[in-house]
């Protein structure tokens, strides 16, 4: 199946465009396409959200929409928000229900103003957000939720996104025994997929401290069928949906770097692929020039300028 007008490259891009959009809701209230130097003024005077769950959120994303088998699309680590609406307003979803949302220069300013702002957008997912099904402010109930979507659904095929500190949760783990009752024609299908990035708020997590073999023992006790995608390149995660397709409880386990495409290291401190990376990694971006510098790399590193024009929109 792979390989069936399947565009690996367009799927790197698309994941670029919501990297870039995921940063942007973050910190800019102004400057949204770079025309100019980043300046203190450009900055929220507030930034409150979550970066380090963003990449891997657009990974996953990417790489299921480019199949266009995925009837839902459940996200456990809601408070990955920023992510989940740039796909959404990249796909034009949110211009559906939101006329300021449209896919131009005008509605990356509307979502990037709003996000985590009074009367804007919430920083979390949430039921004004459209499809969305799982409030994203409390961890646990992201695999009850998909299962309860399919059950007496035939038709459907729900992915899932676990957070790998979320399947610490009675609740999650509980929920792992539902691909045994509901594993029936008469209900649709179910694909979890855990977003291993190694750490939660403050910690790594159990389950990045558990061996590949060891932890998918534990998925295979459940009754799934485990497959290890190690690192975001598209043709494996493809061949990884192949394989998945073809089984009746898969369970992918996507191992990515925690605030992957992020800052490094900041005042000495690694961010990427640790703890630090999980809400805002440049705190200090609007009052400190370091930070303020090291965003505007980042922000730059996406090469949003290849992807979206300013009286064309998007490019891809």
């Amino acid at each position: 199946m792979f390989g069936l007008g399947i565009d690996t490259e367009k799927i790197s891009q698309r994941i670029r465009i919501c990297d870039y959009l995921s940063v942007a809701q973050l910190f800019l209230q102004d400057n949204f396409l770079l025309k100019r130097k980043l300046t203190s003024d450009d900055i929220k005077p507030r930034l409150l959200g979550h970066w380090g769950t963003c990449h891997g959120i657009n990974v996953a994303y990417a790489n299921l929409k480019a199949r266009g088998e995925m009837t839902d699309f459940v996200l456990g680590p809601g408070h990955g928000f920023p992510a989940l609406q740039a796909n959404l307003f990249y796909d034009g979803d949110l211009a559906k229900v939101d006329k300021y949302a449209q896919r131009n220069y005008e509605g990356i300013v509307y979502i990037c103003r709003d996000f985590s702002w009074p009367g804007g957008f919430p920083s979390h997912a949430s039921p004004v957000t459209p499809g969305v099904i799982c409030e994203g402010g409390e961890l646990g109930y992201s695999l009850a939720t998909a299962f309860g979507a399919a059950l007496g659904h035939p038709e459907k095929r729900v992915a899932v996104l676990i957070g790998d500190g979320e399947l610490e949760t009675a609740t999650a783990l509980a929920s792992m025994n539902l691909c045994k009752l509901l594993s029936t024609g008469a209900n649709g299908k179910v694909l979890p997929i855990l977003h291993l990035n190694g750490y939660k708020i403050s910690a790594p997590t159990v389950y990045a401290r558990k061996s590949e073999r060891e932890l998918s023992e534990l998925v295979r006790g459940f009754g799934y069928e485990p497959i290890v995608i190690d690192g975001e390149n598209s043709t494996r995660f493809q061949q990884a949906l192949d394989k998945a397709s073809a089984l009746n409880c898969p369970f992918i386990i996507m191992k990515t770097e925690k605030g992957a495409t992020g800052p490094l290291d900041i005042d000495g401190k690694r961010v990427a692929g640790n703890y630090l990376a999980h809400q805002i990694p440049l705190k200090n971006a609007k009052t400190d020039p370091v930070e303020l510098s090291i965003l505007e790399e980042w922000l730059q590193s996406y090469r949003f300028d290849k992807l979206f024009d300013e009286k064309e929109g998007f490019l891809v």
